[in-house]
């Protein structure tokens, strides 16, 4: 059956559609969201609640690394880690804006609004989150490996 989730022989489990890889990234991104959001509420605020939020709309955003991350991630994988973050952090960003003014458009605001931070770029990015999102995209590498059934050593 198309999309199952199979276990090579290594013992490693594997996503063989990108469907079914576009729903693993987009629960990734939302645990991931979570996690972030209720430790920087706790940095910024001393919040030990560490309340987390996040939206229905990310979902789709975060499942977007299957067609778009996977195919950077193999076309570069063989250069310097260097050019692989800022490529990452680049893309990333690249998304973040596109999705952002798409939600605009249909919904009339997009879930999130950096219009508080020293910079941004219309609300929509925070190039000082630039190193963050590089790193995301390294820490990525070995999970779409895992996704995509590709050795990681």
């Amino acid at each position: 059956m198309e999309g199952q989730v199979s276990v090579p022989p290594d013992g490693r489990f594997a996503i063989s559609s990108k469907g079914g890889r576009f729903l693993a990234y987009g629960l990734i991104g939302w645990c991931g969201e979570v996690l972030f959001t209720g430790i920087h509420d706790f940095v910024r605020f001393r919040d030990r609640r560490l309340p987390s939020r996040t939206s229905i709309w990310m979902f789709p955003v975060y499942g977007l690394m299957a067609p778009l991350y996977e195919p950077l991630h193999d076309r570069i994988r063989g250069l310097p880690a260097p050019v692989r973050a800022a490529a990452y952090g680049a893309g990333f960003l690249a998304v973040e804006y596109g999705t952002g003014r798409l939600f605009r458009l249909i919904l009339g605001q997009a879930p999130w609004d950096y219009s508080y931070a020293k910079r941004h770029v219309h609300g929509l990015i925070r190039p000082d989150y630039f190193p963050l999102w590089a790193a995301v995209g390294l820490a990525m590498e070995p999970v779409h490996d895992t996704l995509g059934s590709r050795s990681t050593s």
